[in-house]
């Protein structure tokens, strides 16, 4: 790990710099995130982790765990206290992976479709300013909504442009540097 003014780490290059600009495998790198296409990519799968991890710790903290497990079809459900240890973890860990996964693949969908968004918008523009993210929130929020009806796809745009425009608002702010 590097630290400000501690010199180079041990795995780091001995020259003059850390990295080669021209190296054709740095170029092709800043050439993917500088397209849409690989924004959106990376935003998608980026927001599939997060949502995964996101999605574990809720289930962990979830007080609406199933504290019933489903018997044979037809018939009464099981009290999980009452199964063996074993079988509890099991319960508790398919639970936990089915609401991870479902998190999983809200966070990067909303990821895509942000950042797929913003970035068609940027370029339609050519600005960048919070205009941007605020519309990208808005069409994003209302094409979320859409099974909802007018009043929701309304609703999602506003919910979504409001806080994109927050968190661009608080991003773009001078850093203070004490």
């Amino acid at each position: 790990m590097n630290f400000p003014g501690a010199g180079a780490g041990a795995g780091a290059p001995t020259g003059s710099s850390q990295y080669n600009p021209n190296d054709p495998n740095i170029k092709m790198l800043n050439n993917m995130m500088e397209s849409c296409f690989g924004k959106a990519a990376v935003s998608g799968v980026m927001g599939f982790g997060m949502g995964g991890l996101f999605g574990m710790f809720m289930a962990s903290m979830s007080y609406d765990t199933p504290y019933h497990t489903p018997g044979t079809p037809g018939g009464m459900p099981q009290s999980i206290a009452s199964l063996p240890w074993r079988q509890q973890l099991k319960v508790g860990f398919k639970d936990m992976g089915s609401r991870s996964y479902s998190t999983a693949k809200n966070f990067g969908l909303v990821g895509l479709m942000f950042a797929g968004i913003e970035c068609g918008i940027e370029g339609y523009r050519a600005k960048n300013d919070m205009l941007n993210g605020t519309a990208a929130g808005c069409l994003t929020g209302g094409i979320l909504a859409r099974g909802g009806g007018p009043t929701a796809v309304a609703g999602g745009c506003a919910a979504f442009a409001a806080f994109s425009a927050a968190i661009d608002a608080w991003l773009r702010q001078p850093k203070d540097d004490e």
